[in-house]
């Protein structure tokens, strides 16, 4: 996903957004563990999606401070 794709997001679609993939690189660890994963790259692309996440979701949280306090 794109930064600006998961900028459009709302909060709960962000949630969602972010289990979802919690979800499947949990399922893509687990092919790793026995052996059968096929798309490695995908693990990868998972991590620096929630990553995104995390740090747009921080971004708000710290918008949403600095406007309460202004």
């Amino acid at each position: 996903m794109k930064p600006a794709e998961i900028r459009a997001l709302n909060e709960e679609q962000l949630e969602e957004r972010l289990q979802e993939l919690h979800a499947e690189w949990r399922d893509l660890r687990f092919q790793e563990a026995v052996g059968k994963l096929s798309a490695t790259s995908r693990t990868r692309q998972i991590r620096k999606d929630i990553a995104r996440i995390h740090t747009i979701r921080g971004e708000r949280a710290l918008e949403a401070t600095t406007r309460a306090s202004a």
